[in-house]
């Protein structure tokens, strides 16, 4: 009787685990996991909305479709087996897969942004990624923003050739970098290129930057990151009146940022040029020899691109820019008002470039002063050697003459104080010699 009462109850544990039984005695096994989760979801699944029945089983309807449902994962989910179940998971799954994919692109487009776009607006607060609608900003014709791009893509070349419409040969400038300094004008901006330059672990990297400046905006392009324009977002981030609430005074800032990032180059290259000039006066080796070079080439890079860059200001000072629809119009107050901060770029760039001229005629002296001294130094060797030599000329004349064997002069050195005669006369020549060199001042 034992064992036939252990076979029903277990008889009835499997019913209430396939479902046969939803209320059976508290007596028995609880259903494992597995099959509660199951059962779980097929009467999720199963339940229908509305109505008094809404919370109870349709055992009937468990094979059957669900017409015009206007869920389209659900399609093709009919059939046999547990349609409950799949539906359930049906509905849950593409669900989570496509918010995974909206959440990651959303996430990629923001860092996106975050590195490579940058928004200052002319009052100065508003520092954000690009907003979605810089085209209608354009259209409406609102003023006084700076969009700063760093590392373009194929995206950003055309936002700046559809949204901007920038003419090509300056994109093209754009994409292919190593221009020289220029200031270009086109109806109704102006296209510029400036370059800085950096010195980190005594190299020398000099970075190029592209503006379109006009009456609505400011767009900076570069392919590397900008320190100066990182700093100066920094600066007006916390001191937003620092722009004046015109773009003018933004684009001044923008250049003078660019321009003033030299001077610490500057000074670098001067405190290296004094420590190369005091080597070779100390010690002039291959490695000054090697370290003045590199010098040279440093600054030969700044001059290539310093001169341009003055031209390129000093047109500024009297430059207009043109609206596109009238190509004479003279451009509502923007440079006139700041021509005086554009000479004062100018002077910058002027005292920077007389710099690099004296650091250039310095380091060219320091090369004749370094070969002078290396000259010098060989004739002191040589002098030292020859007065060496010298000094062995007359031994070798008496130690020659007198060692001849003739019987003659052999038969007639006989005495011991012969030999030491000789060798008295031998010091007193090298004595002679001497002092003789030494009041010359040969050594």
């Amino acid at each position: 009787m034992d064992r036939g009462g252990r076979d029903e109850r277990h008889q009835g544990d499997r019913d209430r685990v396939r479902g046969h039984g939803r209320g059976a005695g508290g007596g028995g096994r609880r259903p494992s996991c597995r099959w509660r989760r199951r059962c779980r979801a097929g009467s999720r699944a199963d339940r229908v909305p509305g109505g008094l029945d809404g919370g109870r089983r349709r055992q009937d309807r468990r094979h059957q479709g669900r017409p015009g449902d206007h869920r389209p994962w659900l399609e093709g989910s009919e059939g046999p087996g547990r349609p409950g179940a799949q539906a359930g998971q049906a509905r849950r799954q593409p669900r989570r897969g496509r918010g995974r994919a909206e959440e990651t692109e959303r996430r990629r487009r923001l860092r996106r942004n975050q590195i490579a776009r940058y928004l200052v607006a002319a009052p100065g607060p508003v520092l954000a990624p690009v907003p979605t609608e810089l085209e209608a900003c354009l259209k409406e014709g609102k003023r006084g923003f700076w969009l700063d791009i760093e590392k373009p893509d194929d995206q950003d070349f055309a936002l700046l050739e559809k949204t901007f419409k920038f003419h090509p040969l300056t994109l093209e400038d754009v994409r292919h970098q190593n221009q020289r300094p220029k200031a270009d004008e086109y109806p109704g901006y102006v296209f510029l290129v400036l370059f800085t330059a950096e010195l980190k672990a005594k190299h020398l990297l000099v970075r190029e930057h592209h503006l379109y400046l006009s009456n609505q905006y400011l767009v900076s392009v570069h392919n590397e990151p900008s320190d100066p324009l990182n700093r100066l977002r920094e600066r007006i981030a916390a001191n937003p009146d620092m722009t004046h609430r015109k773009l003018a005074f933004l684009f001044y800032l923008v250049v003078d940022q660019l321009v003033d990032a030299l001077f610490p180059v500057l000074d670098r290259l001067n405190e290296l040029t004094d420590q190369v000039e005091d080597q070779i006066l100390i010690k002039p080796d291959t490695a000054t020899l090697s370290e003045l070079a590199v010098l040279k080439r440093k600054i030969v890079s700044l001059r290539k691109f310093l001169g341009s860059q003055r031209d390129v200001f000093q047109r500024l000072t009297t430059m207009t820019i043109a609206e596109p629809s009238d190509q004479s119009a003279m451009a509502a107050d923007f440079p006139r008002e700041m021509s005086i901060y554009y000479r004062d770029v100018y002077d910058h760039l002027v005292r920077q470039s007389e710099t690099v001229d004296s650091l250039r005629d310095l380091l060219s002296t320091a090369m004749d002063v370094y070969l002078s001294t290396v000259s010098n130094r060989l004739n002191l060797r040589i002098t030292r050697l020859t007065v060496f030599a010298t000094l062995f000329l007359p031994l070798t004349f008496f130690t020659g003459f007198f060692g001849m064997n003739f019987g003659a002069l052999v038969g007639r050195i006989t005495a011991p104080w012969h030999f030491w005669l000789a060798v008295a006369i031998m010091l007193a020549t090298t004595a002679g010699q001497l002092i003789y060199y030494r009041r010359r001042g040969w050594i």
